[in-house]
């Protein structure tokens, strides 16, 4: 079957979101009359996350649902929603409803002209503590990485998949996907998305969970960036 859009969330303990979230998906997706699939990762949920997923799966044929067999964190995830992802475009957001579906539109309309489209969040609904330890976070990302990007760690972005085929991987590097599109000479563009406070469920990151490993995965970009071939082929003869 030939497909558009794929949309990819990975979940974790997301029970009381998965139902709603999908409900709101489907009529902004149908919207844009293109063949789409959504793939949702359960990435080790000890909750009813995975459970509800199935029910779903057999109500809309569009949804396929992946299952870990433990919580190997969101790059695993979304790695493995890439890999099965079979439309021109995907599509990724957060499972926990912050991230707002309607403005999809906006992103598909911005990919024509680039390969990567990230959403940032002008306004956030965040605590406090979690906005400011973000910004500064930003900051030094957008020093240290040089991708020009405000606001990576928003989840809503649409790829063009015979870009993202072309990255590859590791553990912690979702939340640089825009640097490593760069270094690969790709055109990142940037669209203001809404942001919305989370009203079921917890989030599942916290500043003890990502400083310390998002400051080395941060480096490891560096280093790709710094070392990355970028030279120019004068002449071949035969």
């Amino acid at each position: 079957m030939t497909v558009t859009f794929s949309v990819v969330i990975p979940m974790k303990n997301e029970e009381g979101n998965v139902a709603d979230l999908i409900e709101e998906l489907h009529p902004i997706m149908a919207a844009l009359k293109e063949p789409w699939e959504l793939i949702c990762i359960d990435d080790g949920s000890t909750d009813g996350t995975l459970t509800l997923l199935k029910e779903l799966a057999k109500q809309h044929p569009w949804l396929r649902v992946v299952s870990f067999s433990r919580n190997y964190g969101q790059s695993s995830a979304f790695d493995a929603g890439f890999k099965l992802a079979r439309g021109s475009y995907v599509i990724t957001l957060d499972g926990d409803r912050q991230n707002d579906p309607a403005d999809i539109p906006k992103l598909v309309q911005a990919v024509k002209d680039c390969d990567l489209v990230c959403g940032y969040r002008a306004n956030r609904r965040d605590p406090l503590v979690k906005k400011i330890t973000s910004f500064f976070a930003n900051q030094v990302r957008k020093r240290v990485c040089q991708d020009g990007v405000r606001d990576t760690g928003c989840s809503l972005k649409i790829y063009r998949r015979e870009a993202l085929q072309k990255i590859k991987m590791f553990q912690g590097m979702h939340r640089f996907l825009p640097a490593l599109f760069k270094i690969e000479g790709f055109k990142v563009a940037e669209v203001a998305v809404n942001h919305r406070e989370r009203t079921r469920g917890k989030t599942n990151y916290s500043f003890m969970n990502r400083s310390f490993n998002t400051i080395a995965d941060m480096l490891a970009v560096r280093w790709m960036r710094k070392r990355a071939l970028r030279y120019q082929i004068r002449n071949i003869e035969d």
